[in-house]
């Protein structure tokens, strides 16, 4: 399962990769910054048994607002994701942290500033590492090839980049 905004356009590719050995399920909706996690995860894993569970929060929570903070605060992101871990780890499935993925250069609609992924990034390390949780560096995957595989002043994907995402993410 998957939970932020870069998986829509990976989740089918990673269906097919796996197709036969796992059954891929993602939210039905943007799993958005972690405090809609915080409200919305329960429902999520509803009563399922998980084996594996690949995620991420940061994309939205690094979000500039009008009035120039961010959606959820470092310090805040903190707290809610050590708090959506606790709650992942009692699945007893598999956790797998993918890192929030680069933002490029450039006027971005949502505004999101490139350095503040390595801040969240570092952040969400910090807890993987406390809690001996995989980590699935889609970050340092995509960078060496964002020119190709990232859309031009976006925070998303092309098809191809998807593509390439999804084979990191199945071999993860």
């Amino acid at each position: 399962t998957q939970s932020d905004s870069i998986s829509i356009g990976y989740t089918v590719p990673v269906q097919n990769l796996l197709k036969g050995r796992a059954n891929v399920h993602r939210i039905p909706d943007n799993g958005g910054p972690t405090t809609n996690g915080l409200a919305n995860l329960r429902q999520w894993l509803g009563n399922s048994k998980w084996d594996v569970i690949h995620f991420n929060w940061g994309l939205h929570d690094l979000k500039v607002m009008p009035d120039g903070q961010r959606q959820v605060s470092p310090e805040a992101y903190q707290k809610n994701l050590r708090e959506l871990v606790r709650q992942l780890k009692a699945t007893g499935a598999r956790l797998i942290w993918a890192s929030t993925t680069p933002v490029p250069t450039g006027k971005l609609s949502p505004p999101r500033e490139a350095a503040d992924v390595s801040v969240y990034n570092t952040i969400a390390k910090s807890i993987m590492d406390e809690n001996r949780i995989a980590i699935d560096d889609l970050y340092s995957f995509a960078l060496p090839q964002l020119s190709k595989i990232q859309r031009p002043v976006n925070v998303h994907f092309t098809p191809e980049g998807s593509e390439a995402l999804a084979t990191q993410v199945a071999a993860s």
